[in-house]
């Protein structure tokens, strides 16, 4: 369904009466009405960052619900889609921790191509409806991913922006890892400890103490 590796990770989660159920009722969300992102890239997070090559997860909780703009990876939007308010911060705050000027798109599939698995708690949504497939049992789903990088021996930094995402260290018990969280990069908090919080070197910095290379931000 994902790739081999993450396939027989989740294949328990797959045989889950919740999740069946999930993908029956989305077939008819998608059949019905518009629904985020396009069906081929709900799994996309996963897809590009396999589970052996993650070096750094940012969540988030649900994809973008504009027309055209999510891609299946947290905070991204695809190729030549206007900036959402949070992703222009998260570039602010870039620019001020390793001096990248903001790039031109706002597609971070560059990043997912480098170890950071951006991961939506909810994988999918309603066109102008956000939070829309909260019941659906995506949460249940990622909760799980979660749970399972967790019991990696290989370090990984989970960078949690906001009270949902902060809400998810109760799956994050693992020592090796480690947890980077600050307000959410949003217009409405970003200025009370988003702004300045240096994520991106806090995350490269334990890395390399790690002896893992770092993440390269650069997105141009």
């Amino acid at each position: 369904m994902i790739t081999e590796k993450w396939d027989k990770i989740l294949e328990d989660e797959y045989k889950k009466d919740y999740f069946i159920n999930m993908l029956k009722t989305l077939q008819i969300e998608y059949r019905i009405k518009t629904v985020y992102p396009k069906r081929s890239d709900v799994f996309r997070a996963l897809r590009l960052t396999d589970y052996d090559n993650i070096k750094v997860v940012i969540l988030g909780q649900d994809p973008y619900h504009g027309e055209g703009e999510a891609e299946g990876l947290s905070f991204s939007v695809q190729e030549g889609i206007k900036k959402p308010p949070s992703l222009k911060n998260i570039f602010k705050e870039l620019k001020d921790d390793l001096g990248y000027d903001e790039p031109e798109s706002g597609s971070l599939i560059k990043w997912a191509k480098e170890g950071v698995l951006l991961l939506n708690s909810l994988l999918t949504v309603e066109k102008d409806k956000p939070l829309s497939h909260k019941t659906l049992g995506w949460e249940r789903f990622t909760d799980e991913i979660i749970k399972k990088i967790n019991e990696k021996d290989t370090p990984v930094v989970f960078i949690l922006w906001g009270s949902y995402a902060r809400s998810k260290k109760v799956y994050i018990t693992n020592p090796n890892h480690y947890i980077i969280e600050s307000a959410h990069p949003s217009p409405f908090s970003a200025r009370y400890g988003f702004f300045g919080s240096k994520p991106f070197s806090k995350a490269n910095n334990y890395l390399i103490s790690k002896k893992i290379s770092p993440v390269n931000f650069k997105l141009d």
